[in-house]
C-alpha cells in the first residue's frame, strides 16, 4: 500500500480535490475552445491556414473542421473524469502540439491570432500578437494534464463512480 492509499492521510484527502480542479481547468479549456469555434467552422479552417504549415490544403480543411469537435469531445471526457489518465495524456498531447505550433509561428515571424479561444487568422499590421501569453497559458493547461497523468483519481469522476460498484462486488 502506498502513502497515497492510506485512508485518512492528509495527502489522500487533498490529492483528489487538486485533481478535480486540474480536470475542470483542462477539460473546461478544451471544451470551451472547441465550442467557440463550432458556429463558424470555415473561420476555423482560416485559422489553421494562418499558421502557414507546409501541408496540403485538404489537411488544413480537415484540421479546421475536426479540431473543434475533437476539443469538445475530449473536453467532455476530461470533465467527466472518464479514463482520466489517458484523456489527460491526450489533452497534454494537444497542448504540446498547440505550444509547438504557436512557437513555430513566433519564430517564423508571422503575425497571427492563434484561434484558441478566438476566431483566429492573420492579424492586421500593427495588431499585437500574444504568443508569450498563449504559450504560458497552454503550459498551465499542460501542467494540469501532467498532474492528472500522475494523480488521476479525483472527486466526482465517472471512473470512480464506475469502479465503486465493481469494488463492492469483488469484496
Amino acid at each position: 500500500m502506498s502513502a497515497d492509499e492510506v485512508v485518512g492521510s492528509p495527502r489522500s484527502a487533498v490529492l483528489p480535490w487538486i485533481s478535480l480542479v486540474a480536470r475542470a481547468v483542462l477539460g473546461g479549456a478544451l471544451f470551451i475552445a472547441g465550442l467557440l469555434k463550432i458556429p463558424d467552422l470555415a473561420q476555423s479552417v482560416t485559422a489553421v491556414q494562418a499558421y502557414e504549415f507546409p501541408i496540403p490544403p485538404v489537411l488544413e480543411s480537415f484540421l479546421g473542421y475536426t479540431m473543434p469537435v475533437a476539443e469538445i469531445l475530449l473536453g467532455l471526457v476530461v470533465l467527466a473524469g472518464f479514463l482520466p489518465r489517458w484523456s489527460a495524456l491526450l489533452g497534454g498531447v494537444f497542448m504540446v502540439g498547440y505550444i509547438a505550433a504557436i512557437t513555430s509561428v513566433w519564430v517564423r515571424g508571422l503575425s497571427i491570432d492563434c484561434g484558441c479561444f478566438t476566431p483566429g487568422g492573420s492579424l492586421e499590421p500593427g495588431q499585437r500578437t500574444k504568443y508569450l501569453e498563449t504559450i504560458l497559458r497552454d503550459t498551465g493547461f499542460l501542467a494540469c494534464a501532467a498532474w492528472l497523468v500522475v494523480f488521476p483519481k479525483s472527486r466526482f469522476s465517472l471512473d470512480m463512480w464506475i469502479q465503486s460498484p465493481l469494488q463492492k462486488e469483488s469484496e
